[in-house]
């Protein structure tokens, strides 16, 4: 388990877009005497923007070993230059941002941190708790960030990841953008996100989506409207990378034009992007068990989870393109929060993170609870899911039990189990076997505010009255085989069951991977499949759109998504008769036109147009 966190400026930028002020701290009780805390930089100030800087906090005047810490950090005025704007915004309170939150409190004393999007001072803070006592210190330290361009030529730096370069450009007159393209001898072209310009301070863009020993070709723009001013072409060579993932074999080749031709791929273990002949083109290090989703502008979300750690060390995260981590909380934090709104606990985070539009995040944990001659004779340990919303600054706003809302009478529909050392499972923590009764896998904002959830061991997909934050929690519907909708198809099972990553549209067209465990469990020879629904909420009828045969069995794992085209892309994560995936794209017929085989089981995959452009 890792004992060092990274922290970039863009995870400070996102939660000042949320106007969130610092959050709460981990315990109320007043410091006592003697107990203090120091906080220690690796690097001295100042350094150039993207340098990693490791501070270490040390306590003194306790003897407790059961000490937690939490990192924040701001930006601030200095001798070298005042405050000014974050993305756009303002700084607060005149000369200062409030802090926000990087690393909540957790038994770790070490925060690699770093500001890549532009120079100026910054203040780390950090919080030290003795819980034996209640005691807490806190210390801070400023360091200076300077630019890497010294004169009117963008310069282009290594990062510690070989295939993710720094750019760093000029200042650009502040009321339009820069982006930056990178290109390929073979014509693969790519764009960074766009940033808004200061008129003050340096640009800089983390470049990541690069084949290896490739020689790029690089330059920004500086966007005015429907004006655009490039800079110069500048040119890197990538080293050689490889890693362990794959190996791949395309047996149906993309079309020549095809659309959103980078491959992102969530392994067991760290993240790995490809282009569609299953040529590397990033990957990120983490210690993170999978990473749930890509978000604008470069960023992922993912969640480490085990089975032999304790709460505390059930982490959920927010990183970047060079591997710096954004955001962390952990599982024992929420908890403390859960227990003073009165709800369970959950053991872990699990199967998915993503981020809302005001930069919380929409989670699931999992619960268990001992249930007494429902699920069986006697007690039985019963595990279920806990949705939760986690504000800016990673603080519990939401939340909503399956215990509370769904019938625990109505058994996993395969009647799916779990033990401390089953794959697949979170930790369960009540009992050796829990039966897993929800196996939630997929969680989603819809248009209208709601929350759709994919229940994998009810078969049913479920919206959620969750209102923005104002919604009662009830369920609004459920999709599936003995829920709330007719089916309209001539398929004699058009039924998805086991499903993955339901996602739903503002005009109700539901993608969705079917397993298809419960048609596999009866004829051992059905494949799964990929289906588009045309869901009517009003009718409470579900019409088959595309329902494409997928030839192979993937009894877990899984994802679904439309692409711009008017095609879809399905993966199939666990192919039970090889241990391998696929990932397909289909037309609306349902015919192949693109099959990439990969030698190892994956969680999901996203096409994708860059790495910084959402599917």
């Amino acid at each position: 388990m890792k004992n060092r966190r990274t922290l970039s400026l863009r995870g400070l930028a996102i939660l000042l877009l949320a106007g969130t002020a610092a959050a709460q701290p981990f315990t109320n009780g007043p410091p006592a005497v003697g107990l203090s805390v120091s906080l220690a930089a690796s690097v001295t100030s100042p350094a150039p923007v993207g340098t990693i800087v490791t501070w270490t906090a040390g306590v003194a005047g306790t003897a407790s070993t059961n000490l937690w810490y939490r990192f924040q950090a701001r930006e601030i005025a200095t001798t070298l230059g005042p405050c000014h704007a974050v993305r756009g915004l303002v700084a607060l309170h005149g000369c200062a941002t409030d802090f926000s939150m990087v690393q909540d409190f957790e038994p770790v004393n070490a925060l690699s941190w770093t500001a890549s999007d532009h120079e100026g001072g910054y203040e780390v803070q950090v919080t030290a708790t003795d819980n034996d006592s209640g005691a807490t210190a806190v210390a801070s330290a400023v360091f200076q960030f300077t630019p890497r361009v010294t004169g009117s030529t963008p310069v282009v730096s290594t990062t510690a990841n070989p295939l993710v370069f720094l750019y760093s450009a000029p200042s650009c007159p502040a009321g339009r953008t820069m982006s930056v393209q990178f290109q390929a001898p073979d014509g693969f072209l790519q764009n960074t996100n766009s940033k808004p310009c200061d008129g003050r301070t340096t640009m800089n863009f983390y470049l990541a989506g690069m084949r290896a020993q490739t020689l790029y070709s690089i330059q920004h723009t500086i966007h005015n409207g429907s004006q655009a001013v490039t800079g110069p072409v500048l040119t890197q060579a990538t080293p050689n990378a490889s890693t362990t993932d794959g190996p791949y074999t395309v047996v149906v080749l993309p079309p020549a034009t095809a659309p959103n031709p980078v491959v992102l791929q969530a392994r067991f273990g760290w993240p790995v992007a490809t282009d569609l002949m299953g040529n590397l083109l990033w990957y990120s290090a983490q210690s993170i068990s999978i990473m749930s989703r890509p978000e604008q502008g470069g960023l992922f979300l993912g969640w480490f989870e085990g089975s032999t750690y304790d709460t505390a060390h059930q982490i959920l995260e927010e990183f970047d393109l060079a591997g710096t981590v954004l955001r962390e909380t952990n599982a024992a934090r929420v908890n403390q929060q859960l227990a003073a709104i009165g709800m369970h606990p959950i053991t872990s985070f699990h199967h998915e993170v993503r981020a809302l539009p005001d930069g919380s995040l929409l989670v699931l944990g999992a619960t268990e609870r001992i249930l007494t001659d429902v699920q069986g004779p006697g007690p039985v340990d019963v595990l279920g899911d806990i949705i939760l919303v986690l504000d800016p600054n990673l603080q519990v706003s939401w939340a909503w039990d399956t215990f509370d809302h769904l019938d625990p009478h109505r058994l996993a529909t395969l009647n799916e189990t779990c033990t401390a050392v089953n794959g697949g499972c979170p930790p369960i923590l009540l009992a050796p076997q829990a039966n897993d009764w929800t196996h939630g896998n997929c969680l989603e904002l819809t248009s209208d505010g709601s929350i759709l959830y994919s229940a994998r061991h009810q078969d049913w997909v479920i919206k959620i009255d969750y209102g923005n934050g104002q919604g009662t929690g009830n369920i609004l519907w459920r999709l599936g085989k003995d829920g709330d909708f007719q089916f309209i198809s001539s398929d004699p099972y058009p039924w998805f069951s086991h499903q993955h990553d339901a996602n739903i549209s503002a005009n109700g067209v539901l993608t969705v991977f079917d397993n298809g465990n419960v048609r596999n469990a009866s004829d051992s020879t059905a494949p799964s499949r990929g289906q588009v629904i045309q869901v009517d909420e009003v009718n409470h009828t579900a019409t088959l759109l595309v329902n494409a045969y997928l030839g192979d069995f993937s009894i877990a794992l899984g994802s679904a998504q439309s692409l711009p085209d008017g095609n879809y892309h399905f993966h199939l994560g666990y192919i039970t008769k090889n241990t391998t995936a696929r990932i397909v794209e289909v037309d609306p017929a349902g015919n192949f036109v693109y099959d990439m085989h990969v030698g190892e089981i994956e969680y999901r995959s996203f096409r994708m147009r860059d790495l910084y452009t959402t599917p």
